[in-house]
């Protein structure tokens, strides 16, 4: 978690983090980099690497792209060593510091270690309040930082028994990746909210937050890192710790709606064959007679080729998405504000003109996006607008990692479905139901009493308790009477 602020007009969401590590490699650095690049659609601000030697930690951290930051012929002279993790960081626009960026690394009484962490701890506020207490000074806004604290102020002896110790005191979603001057460790949460992989290069294990990050460099799937599980490689192997009381694991959906590129595994599932799967039940639930299926591009378009395949309306690429597209620039008036949009998106007119058009995205969150696409596709002549959205209405916000706006703020949770609708300029709007979110992981319907994932957005089912949360709003409920007391008295 990093205390941050976005602009309210962004629609995107975001994931925190993605996380990558390689032990016994020649070249690890390079390596690293490679798996950065193919997780960097998990975090596209910021990015570091840290490696081990032998004998000293050499880290680099910067703000901005894998390719920018790590894309250099002397990668491997710059941070030498046969052992590396790296970090990827999601987009803000208040929280860009570079002291916030990982992988964070403190010396620690039994030696160095580096960190990386992706997802977000829900006690991070109320531990970092108690570390501030007795006395630690922090040096980020980042929950990361909590970690290396406690860390440093468990009293085990051995390094993996004061990591576990660490980790007990942490609540939430999240998948950690640190190095040791002797050990990779990585961790994956109690219900496995955040993804981490293990894999094999060449005999050499590698963690990865997602398969597709060991494809990348040669390197063979081996299987999830369970929920709850501590995975420590040395030079002895790899041992695998169950420090944690045994639990129904509850992965997070949205990996497979949103997160997770198309090409990766996650818990056994393909997210490509999952996606095309949303969009056949979308279809079933949401028929409509149109003449074209149009995704939007890129995350909608395995499930706009599902829809099209099972309601026999044509598939074609009416929207063009711009790969080149940087950091936004400064937008000083509403008009240009509205055509920044294609920037990233452009209307196939060829395709679209006179047509009755389905639009098939990921997802709706604050509708902004989706209502300036709508426009565009109306602009470039379309009859008809249906919206269909491969998920189904977001409700709830998210405090696991995903960077997902207040309630008030989710359009789902505002306005009934004629509203939505209208307020898109739609001429039907279509959500997949929960039960068919399930059914296409090939889960059943949804079990309300034994659900099988991490699925609040959608139902307000947190898998944890919200401590920090439940805090500040018991805080903000004294503040008030404390108020309306002595506005009284």
């Amino acid at each position: 978690m990093t205390l941050s602020w976005r602009d309210p007009e962004d629609d995107t969401l975001r994931l925190e983090c993605g996380v990558f590590g390689v032990y016994g490699a020649p070249d690890a650095a390079a390596l690293t980099a490679l798996g950065l690049h193919a997780l960097q659609h998990r975090g596209q601000e910021a990015c570091g690497i840290a490696t081990f030697d032998g004998q000293r930690f050499h880290t680099e951290r910067h703000m901005g792209h894998v390719d920018e930051a790590f894309g250099g012929p002397d990668l491997v002279e710059r941070l030498p060593g046969t052992a590396a993790i790296g970090h990827t960081r999601y987009s803000t626009a208040g929280a860009s510091f570079l002291r916030n960026v990982q992988p964070m690394f403190a010396d620690l009484e039994s030696g160095g270690m580096a960190l990386a962490h992706n997802g977000n701890l829900t006690n991070f506020l109320t531990l970092r309040e108690r570390l501030v207490n007795e006395g630690a000074i922090f040096q980020s806004t980042s929950d990361s930082e909590v970690i290396l604290h406690l860390l440093a102020r468990s009293r085990k002896a051995k390094i993996v028994d004061r990591f576990i110790d660490a980790v007990k005191q942490i609540e939430g979603g999240y998948a950690l990746v640190a190095l040791t001057n002797k050990k990779l460790i990585g961790c994956r949460d109690p219900l496995g909210i955040r993804p981490l992989v293990l894999g094999d290069l060449n005999g050499k294990p590698v963690l990865a937050s997602e398969s597709c990050a060991l494809d990348v460099i040669g390197a063979k799937f081996v299987r999830d890192i369970g929920h709850g599980e501590v995975i420590v490689i040395s030079e002895d192997g790899v041992e695998s710790l169950r420090p944690f009381p045994a639990a129904q694991p509850r992965p997070c959906v949205f990996e497979y709606v949103y997160f997770a590129r198309p090409d990766s595994v996650v818990d056994g599932r393909s997210v490509y064959d999952v996606r095309k799967n949303m969009g056949r039940r979308l279809a079933v639930e949401t028929g409509v007679e149109a003449d074209v299926v149009v995704p939007v591009p890129d995350s909608g378009v395995p499930a706009a080729l599902g829809f099209a395949q099972a309601s026999g309306i044509p598939y074609e690429l009416g929207i063009i998405r711009s790969h080149f597209v940087g950091r936004t620039f400064i937008q000083p008036t509403q008009h240009i504000r509205e055509l920044g949009v294609r920037m990233k998106h452009s209307p196939n007119r060829a395709v679209l003109e006179g047509k009755r058009v389905v639009l098939i995205d990921d997802s709706i969150v604050r509708g902004t996006t989706s209502l300036k696409i709508v426009r565009m596709v109306r602009e470039a002549g379309a009859k008809e607008v249906h919206l269909r959205s491969a998920s189904p209405p977001i409700l709830w916000p998210d405090f696991y990692g995903i960077d997902m706006p207040e309630r008030e703020q989710l359009l789902a949770a505002t306005k009934s479905m004629e509203e939505m609708a209208a307020y898109l300029e739609v001429d039907s709007l279509g959500f997949l139901s929960v039960d068919g979110l399930y059914e296409a992981l090939g889960a059943g319907k949804r079990d309300p009493a034994q659900p099988q994932f991490t699925d609040h957005y959608f139902t307000g089912d947190y898998p944890t308790r919200l401590l920090d949360r439940e805090i500040a709003e018991g805080r903000n409920e004294a503040d008030e009477r404390q108020l309306s007391f002595l506005m009284s008295a």
